[in-house]
């Protein structure tokens, strides 16, 4: 998986994860993204802006700076299809 790929569905994930804090499959599925871009990609100390339509991430690979924009309709996707169909997103524990 590229990077910019493996970025975008920690991104993706972590939207939902925050949104939802209690849905277990988020939350795991957000660790393993977390662990993916650690130990696949290298990346250390990743964090998150979301400003008007677009979310920048920021982080370093090997001491370098990096970043990604991404559009945020296109991020919050699947959280909006989760809110719109809420019961085929039940959590399961």
């Amino acid at each position: 998986m590229k990077l910019q790929d493996a970025v975008y569905n920690w991104l993706t994930i972590t939207v939902v994860a925050h949104a939802r804090p209690d849905d277990t499959a988020a939350q795991e599925t957000e660790r393993f993204f977390a662990d993916l871009l650690r130990e696949d990609h290298a990346v250390e100390q990743i964090t998150y802006t979301k400003e008007d339509d677009v979310y920048t991430v920021a982080f370093t690979v090997n001491n370098e700076s990096r970043t990604f924009r991404f559009p945020a309709e296109l991020v919050e996707t699947m959280l909006d299809q989760i809110n719109r169909e809420p019961e085929k997103y039940v959590n399961y524990e």
